[in-house]
């Protein structure tokens, strides 16, 4: 049976919580509102979400909170050139959706 992105997450609180579509679209709309700070990185050949994640949260595990934030759906891998909307303090982005 395949496991799901949001297999581990909390479906709560009428799917607002982490990584559901509610959530991702509050992040969208934060980030393009100025809600939330953010700042933008222009992707570089190869690169992929998850590591982006790494680099800016320390966790490769937030990549969709950059997807979100971009509005480029979920892929963990994007093409070279893309301009990425991410939001520069996790836990900022967490308080908004918790």
């Amino acid at each position: 049976m395949p496991t799901s992105r949001y297999s581990r997450t909390a479906r709560l609180n009428g799917g607002k919580s982490l990584g559901t579509p509610v959530s991702s679209r509050e992040i969208r709309r934060a980030a393009a509102n100025g809600s939330i700070a953010t700042t933008q990185i222009v992707t570089q050949e190869g690169e992929r979400l998850d590591a982006i994640a790494g680099r800016v949260y320390g966790d490769g595990r937030y990549w969709w909170v950059i997807a979100a934030a971009s509005g480029i759906g979920f892929a963990p891998q994007v093409p070279a050139g893309i301009r990425l909307i991410v939001p520069s303090d996790i836990e900022q982005v967490l308080n908004l959706v918790a």
